[in-house]
């Protein structure tokens, strides 16, 4: 079976672990103490991130955009995450690569290091600085979420795709600690509903952090 090494609240494992169940495939979740260094990890991935998955047959890929893209390439089925077209698989790209990089810099890094890793792995107390920058760095991409599902059926067009996994990943993550007012963009909270309410992201819902539990609202599909 698959071996997906992951922690629950990387958004990058979590963007996998969605595309992994939007295509039905079986695989197996091992979380990995990044932040251990061991050396059997480090043969798999020497960058010491990640997700890393582990197919059948042996093979390694590391990098959600790289295991993502693999993914859809050899498992066409049940239905694609990239369109056929060249622009629109484009826009796809440049999406995904906004809520990875930019968002998963700009807001979730901040918000989940300050306020949950360093508790967990006893690195003093969390910078409010830090996490206040979050906050607002967080209001400028939910509303630009919001931009976007106005306009649009998915983020990216007509279909849902990468685009709308990649950024659901970040946004659970930061809904599992509280910090987003959804009543502030209502345009969003629909998409997030829609994206929510999908049977791949029910695992991601389930997911609970010892001694820091999501508010009663995180696994709620009628929030």
């Amino acid at each position: 079976m698959r071996i997906l090494y992951h922690l629950p609240l990387s958004p990058y494992s979590r963007k996998v672990r969605i595309v992994l169940r939007e295509k039905h495939l079986e695989f197996e979740l091992r979380a990995e103490k990044v932040w251990e260094r061991r050396p059997e990890f480090l043969a798999l991935n020497p960058a010491g991130l990640v997700p890393v998955l582990v197919e059948e047959d042996g093979g390694v890929l590391c990098d959600s955009v790289a295991i993502t893209e693999y993914i859809e390439e050899t498992h066409p089925e049940p239905f694609r995450l990239l369109p056929d077209d060249a622009p629109g698989r484009a826009e796809v790209r440049r999406l995904v690569a906004w809520f990875d990089g930019k968002m998963g810099r700009e807001a979730t890094r901040n918000l989940t290091d300050e306020k949950l890793m360093k508790r967990v792995l006893g690195r003093g107390e969390p910078n409010s600085a830090v996490i206040r920058a979050g906050k607002e760095n967080l209001r400028t991409h939910m509303a630009y979420i919001g931009y976007l599902a106005e306009r649009r059926k998915w983020l990216a067009g007509d279909s849902y795709s990468l685009a709308d996994i990649a950024a659901a990943a970040q946004v659970s993550c930061i809904d599992y600690l509280g910090d987003i007012a959804w009543d502030d963009y209502p345009a969003a909270k629909d998409w997030y509903v829609r994206v929510k309410s999908r049977p791949s992201l029910r695992p991601l819902l389930a997911d609970h952090i010892p001694g820091a539990p999501p508010p009663t609202h995180y696994a709620d599909l009628d929030f």
